[in-house]
């Protein structure tokens, strides 16, 4: 990890080299309710200390999804296709995405997904960032879930279960 020195903020600003990335391993995240979304991802975000916003490098191969179909409450996400093909799936709506598309997801917008078809030629490679509230909840509606975060702690409900008041 490369830093230099911020001398007007009086501490270090750090950065990572294409080098450096390329040299972290992957870490295989398999989606909590989609066994078929798993995400090879390099976290480059928490290796500089940021803590509100995660900033992930992530890889996806052909034949998987990247996440189970969701929104947030509180959480905002954004997404930057680097290399690879994917079918993005926005509430109802499903398309080609490819490399310079971007995607943005504020607090309570539409559900996402994407996935990677079985028989691509290539991985599907993009950048991924959102915002980290203490408190979020998250929506599925394809399974009638909702999944709360507290400070780092999930519980999550079928969505049947909550009573209007």
């Amino acid at each position: 990890m490369t830093s230099t020195e911020d001398k007007s903020r009086g501490r270090a600003a750090r950065r990572l080299t294409a080098a450096e990335i390329a040299r972290m391993p992957e870490r295989a995240n398999v989606h909590q309710f989609n066994a078929n979304a798993i995400r090879n991802t390099r976290s480059i975000g928490d290796l500089l200390g940021l803590s509100d916003v995660g900033v992930h490098l992530v890889r996806v191969e052909p034949g998987r999804e990247t996440t189970e179909h969701h929104f947030h409450g509180q959480d905002e996400e954004f997404l930057y296709i680097l290399s690879g093909r994917a079918e993005a799936t926005i509430g109802e709506e499903t398309f080609e995405v490819g490399p310079g598309d971007f995607m943005a997801f504020p607090k309570n917008s539409q559900a996402h997904s994407m996935r990677v078809p079985a028989g691509a030629s290539e991985d599907l490679v993009y950048l991924m960032g959102g915002t980290r509230a203490p408190i979020d909840i998250c929506t599925y509606p394809r399974l009638g879930r909702r999944m709360y975060r507290v400070d780092g702690v999930k519980e999550h409900a079928a969505l049947d279960d909550f009573r209007k008041v």
